[in-house]
């Protein structure tokens, strides 16, 4: 295979010739076994010419090397008998049978003449004649060298793939329609696209019921969606069901240092898509090349933007692209120019977002398929306890669980196992070779059981889930909560409640070691809170004093030409930015004096929390009911997990 692969790159500059001969002529020409037999006869060849020069004589019997003078004078004296001239140089014997050689050191024909005047027997070889192929290798050679090398360069200069001047064609994949192995089947928990996609399924296989009756389908499709929710895959399902070619190509593929060299590739890319059509175009991180014009300082990027104006002329200009369509993915829609997004270039946009419950399951489903799974194993279950997870989080999840799984040398993955990666993606991985000094693990016990207690006692709040003084992360203990169902909106009442549990921790060590012991491990805590409470002032409309009104100074602008040149007037008055901080900080202050009446009304809650976290390190949602409840905990074999070796060790308290 080495060969024939060094056979194709030899024969690559005479590729051009190949087109002007007959169909049958370069297919057998470019048909491997004659290539094989042409790699071997050009090896032959080569071998034939260094040999054909090579001297095989045998000099062994030569022993005597005499010098010229010496020579001249043995001849003169009669003692040489017979002599043999090869060229310059001179065997033959003397007199009294002793063999000799010699060298002319230079052309002497009167050697000869002496030789024959005192007898001596002279021969000599006739003169090498070359060779027929020799004679025409050597005449021929440099024409065809000559000849390959211009039709290399021609080659280099018209673009071809790795030339000089191929950086103006495009970069696009092509799979053909045996290559795409995926369908609509292998894409789960997005019915809706998967609905809105079909129908360009079935233009493509059959576009005359839709031209019949006067219709066209979609020149372009836009999938919007968050990372991970299988963009992608949905648009390689389309090409695999519909059995069509597939473009693949990013948008950061089209720019280039180069001004107009993304309009190129552009018009390359549409132009071997045409040749291939029906086919489809699918441009990922469209966002890269499709970005909104004008938004630069002191002028925008004149190659990302003369790459758009020729996509958007591509997509909907005098050409037709009949046949062609164009799928993008991306997850900033917002950046995107209103001309690309305009009915006539991207008519439809697909939106592609996280999958509820029943999607979690199904996308499950396909991945455990590959997996050998225990019986205890509930997709179902799983799906219920992950909410917010997208298509590639859930197959980290089965992936993380296999791992672990043959880590502890199972045959089979496990429910336990899916729950332990479920707690190393939500939580972070354990750091058990971190130590802690008992002080400090009594701190983080009392810090995480303030969270917890706090999350259960407040309305609307979601169900603590797991509480651990373990490390995990840059955290020294985690406060766990699972949502019940998934949710896209927040209610008022809901928001204040996440205040007065993120303050449980620090409220928790206030009330324990006092003011003056308070540690920093609430900064991250603090942080999240005070972006709640400006955000339900000055987003949500949260604020009886202020009212529904948006104070957010940005206006949602991505990009900084648009926010420099927007108008002054936009600006908060400074008695309106001050009226914002005292409401944030009034929202702050009151929902942290709660906290502190809920947890100093439930201080042997608080106590008993901390005791059995400082004994088992983790906690789980039955035990956490058992403590509010005050009643005794029922262990479970995660708590009688092997406790860390007890020093110092830096670092937050976590959340």
């Amino acid at each position: 295979m080495t060969h024939l692969r060094e056979l194709s790159s030899f024969c690559d500059p005479l590729r051009p010739v190949y087109t002007l001969l007959p169909a049958e002529v370069t297919d057998l020409i470019m048909n491997k076994t004659t290539k094989a037999i042409l790699f071997w006869m050009i090896i032959g060849l080569v071998l034939v010419l260094l040999f054909s020069n090579l001297d095989f004589s045998d000099n062994s019997k030569a022993s005597n090397p005499l010098s010229y003078s010496d020579f001249i004078n043995q001849v003169e004296g009669g003692q040489i008998k017979t002599a043999f001239i090869d060229g310059r140089s001179i065997n033959g014997q003397m007199s009294n049978g002793q063999l000799f050689q010699t060298y002319l050191p230079w052309p002497d024909p009167f050697v000869t003449d002496q030789m024959v005047t005192h007898n001596v027997d002279v021969t000599a070889k006739p003169p090498a004649q070359e060779s027929l192929w020799m004679r025409i290798l050597i005449s021929w050679f440099p024409f065809v060298l000559l000849i390959g090398i211009w039709i290399f360069l021609l080659r280099q200069m018209s673009g071809g793939k790795g030339g000089a001047f191929s950086f103006g064609k495009s970069k696009a994949k092509l799979l053909g329609e045996d290559q795409i192995k995926v369908t609509l089947a292998d894409v789960a928990g997005v019915e809706e696209a998967k609905g809105e996609v079909a129908e360009i399924v079935d233009f493509l296989r059959d576009p005359t019921k839709y031209q019949n009756i006067g219709g066209k389908i979609p020149r372009g499709i836009l999938m919007v969606g968050p990372p991970g929710t299988g963009k992608t895959l949905l648009a390689r399902a389309i090409a695999g069901e519909a059995k069509v070619p597939f473009f693949s190509i990013s948008g950061s593929d089209f720019v280039e240092m180069f001004v107009g060299v993304g309009a190129s590739r552009v018009r390359d890319m549409f132009e071997q898509a045409k040749k291939r059509a029906p086919c489809i175009i699918f441009i990922d991180e469209i966002d890269a090349v499709g970005r909104h014009r004008g938004t630069g300082l002191g002028g925008g990027h004149d190659e990302r933007e003369q790459t758009l104006n020729q996509l958007l002329v591509e997509m909907d200009g005098f050409t037709d692209n009949e046949g062609v369509i164009v799928v993008a993915a991306t997850n900033r829609p917002d950046v995107l120019d209103p001309a690309l997004l305009r009915p006539g270039r991207f008519d439809r946009q697909v939106t592609v977002g996280l999958p509820d419950i029943r999607g979690r399951e199904q996308i499950l489903k396909v991945h455990i398929r590959k997996v050998s799974i225990g019986d205890d194993v509930k997709p179902d279950l799983i799906a219920r306890g992950t909410p917010g997870f997208s298509g590639a989080d859930l197959a980290n999840l089965v992936n993380e669980a296999a791992l672990m799984a043959a880590r502890d040398n199972k045959t089979k993955v496990m429910m336990s196992d899916f729950d332990r990666a479920k707690d190393k993606i939500l939580m972070g991985t354990e750091r058990r070779t971190l130590a802690m000094t008992e002080d400090e693990k009594k701190l983080t016990a009392y810090h995480e059981a303030g969270h917890a207690i706090v999350g259960r006692l407040v309305p609307e709040h979601d169900p603590v889930y797991k509480v651990t003084i373990i490390p995990r992360g840059r955290a020294l203990g985690v406060t766990m909560y699972l949502p019940e169902r998934d949710q896209v909106s927040y209610s008022r009442q809901k928001l204040e409640s996440l205040l007065s549990s993120i303050y449980g921790g620090r409220v928790a060590e206030e009330l324990i070691f006092g003011r003056e012991r308070v540690t920093t491990g609430a900064s991250n805590d603090i942080q999240k809170a005070t972006e709640i409470a400006h955000n339900m002032v000055t987003k949500w409309g949260l604020s009886d004093r202020l009212g529904p009104l948006s104070y957010s100074e940005d206006m949602d602008q991505p990009f900084l030409g648009h926010t420099m040149g927007m108008n002054k007037s936009n600006h908060l008055s400074d008695s309106t930015t001050e009226a914002i901080d005292q409401e944030v900080r009034s929202l702050i202050e009151r929902n942290y004096a709660r906290t502190e009446q809920l947890l100093g009304a439930n201080i042997d809650i608080l106590h008993a929390m901390a005791e059995t976290l400082i004994k088992y390190e983790t906690i789980d949602t039955l035990q956490v009911e058992q403590l509010m409840n005050r009643q005794p905990i029922t262990p479970t074999p995660e708590n009688h997990s092997t406790p860390p070796p007890t020093a110092v060790a830096p670092g937050s308290l976590g959340s």
